[in-house]
């Protein structure tokens, strides 16, 4: 008998399609539960497949294993169906606290005890979304980030309700799909990650509103410099290789000049007041043709290919 999980995602969108990929590559059983107007979206298998055949052609899978690994893969619009099949679920839908609380209930009305409920959500509190379920131990978060079969990355949220054997075994079916999970021990606004990408983002953008740097240089800075390095030589082994004297000093005379509001910036305001929305618009703290758009697209696989390969991630 196989020891690999059935894994059902409800959310057949682009963060729902990755996290199904992810483990149909690993072998399991996957079904796609549609929800909302994913039906119109087209079947994921196939967005898998163009993602598979993007993978083939970097050298990261071979052709021959497209059709097997799509093989694991199927599509429902029954969350009763769903059910009967899963070992676990990963929730993909609307970020809408109300939405995910009521999907969580009927879940948990629908599986079995030992059914493991898991949501992708990156900044909602997991213990919230569990509190209309009777078995909130059995819910927990699980934040992959954006593109999940590429990403390693997966944040595995304690509740105050979880129970540590559903913390064990969700951490263990993550490392078993080739992740690289982390446990945040506190359901806190931002997990673990994103609290430290947006305090980044806050001192980014309060450098160019104070004249600083351009938008450009910023980003060039971060890439040539100390992002360059992060994959390699994180915060805290950076701190003990220099010294936690060191890291004092400068904190101490360097912590009154940075950005601390606790409020978005203003020039983000003016950005999205003056209808200045990124890709979405063509415009943001940059210009963004269509072009320029897809060639970006293009280049960031083919780049989280290339740095994980660099550092033996794949």
């Amino acid at each position: 008998m196989s020891d690999k999980k059935k894994v059902a995602v409800l959310g057949a969108g682009v963060m729902g399609t990755g996290i199904g990929q992810t483990f149909a590559e690993a072998g399991h059983d996957v079904m796609m539960i549609y929800v909302y107007d994913d039906i119109t979206r087209g079947d994921p298998r196939d967005r898998m497949k163009k993602n598979l055949e993007d993978l083939c052609e970097m050298d990261v899978i071979t052709e021959d294993r497209i059709p097997e690994i799509l093989s694991h893969v199927s599509t429902t619009e029954s969350i009763e169906e769903a059910a009967e099949f899963a070992d676990i679920f990963f929730e993909c839908i609307v970020e809408n606290m109300g939405v995910k609380q009521d999907y969580f209930k009927k879940l948990d009305e629908l599986c079995p005890v030992s059914t493991i409920l898991a949501t992708n959500t990156s900044v909602m509190s997991v213990t919230e979304i569990a509190e209309k379920s009777e078995h909130k131990e059995r819910i927990i978060g699980t934040h992959f980030w954006k593109p999940a079969y590429l990403m390693p990355l997966v944040e595995v949220v304690k509740t105050k309700y979880v129970s540590e054997d559903v913390v064990n075994a969700t951490y263990a079916l993550l490392e078993e799909a080739g992740k690289s999970p982390v446990i945040v021990q506190k359901d806190v606004p931002g997990f673990l990650a994103n609290r430290m990408q947006h305090a980044l983002f806050r001192e980014a953008i309060s450098i160019v509103e104070n004249g600083i740097a351009t938008p450009e240089d910023v980003d060039k800075a971060i890439k040539n410099g100390f992002g360059m390095r992060l994959g390699v030589m994180a915060p805290f082994e950076t701190i003990d290789s220099g010294g936690t004297d060191l890291t004092y000093s400068i904190h101490e005379y360097l912590f009154p000049h940075i950005e601390n509001s606790t409020e978005p910036s203003p020039l983000l305001k003016q950005k999205l007041d003056e209808g200045k929305l990124g890709f979405k618009s063509g415009e943001g703290f940059e210009k963004w043709s269509p072009e320029r758009i897809d060639e970006f697209q293009k280049n960031l696989n083919e780049g989280l290919v290339k740095v994980a390969r660099a550092l033996g991630k794949l």
